[in-house]
């Protein structure tokens, strides 16, 4: 069984910080590679002002080109929305018997793990990496030993911030990838959005 780790994100935009965390689950955490699910809406969150699907789903493609262990994937774009984890895992398992799904999460999205839709079958199907977020303390109950918290480094970047600084005229061309400043110009004409990383 092959070792993937599953990212899902609205990416609006995809970011360094995005990047960097799934490189670092790639070469410590023992992951053989990481797909970036680009998910059309979170139950969880407002939908907000989000650059389209396929706009983002381009975006996260051009941001990983040339490096193998990386993989855009927009299976949630075909499945009904709002798009829930525990119907996509259970959908991407059928697809892909071969591959061992670890659900990569932060430590904002595990504290409220409880109104996630069947999460305990999430929980019982699927190795959990969990990785730190400022002003979250990870507690993880002995009953689910799929379930840790990484050592990854933080880096605070939200694309939230990335948006309002484009919408402000700042020059945030080093929080993002080289290929994916052709887009800046987008996240400057939209709202703002409760929708934060």
């Amino acid at each position: 069984m092959k070792k993937t780790g599953l990212f899902p994100g609205s990416f609006n935009p995809v970011h360094i910080g995005h990047l960097a965390l799934a490189n670092w689950l790639c070469e410590y955490e023992g992951l053989e590679e990481v797909w970036f699910l680009v998910t059309p809406q979170n139950p969880l969150k407002s939908c907000g002002q989000l650059i389209g699907d396929r706009l983002r789903y381009e975006m996260v493609e051009r941001a990983i080109d040339g490096y193998p262990r990386f993989r855009a994937s927009d299976f949630e774009f075909s499945m009904p929305r709002p798009s829930y984890s525990a119907d996509t895992l259970r959908e991407m398992r059928k697809a892909w018997p071969g591959h061992a799904f670890h659900l990569i999460m932060g430590a904002d999205n595990w504290a409220l793990i409880d109104r996630w839709k069947d999460y305990q079958t999430i929980l019982n199907h699927h190795p959990v990496l969990i990785y730190p977020r400022l002003g979250y303390d990870v507690r993880i109950p002995p009953i689910y030993p799929d379930v840790r918290q990484v050592d990854s480094p933080l880096i605070e970047i939200s694309s939230s911030f990335i948006r309002q600084a484009c919408r402000q005229g700042r020059d945030v061309r080093f929080f993002l990838p080289e290929s994916l400043r052709p887009y800046l110009h987008l996240f400057a004409k939209l709202q703002d959005s409760s929708a934060k990383p």
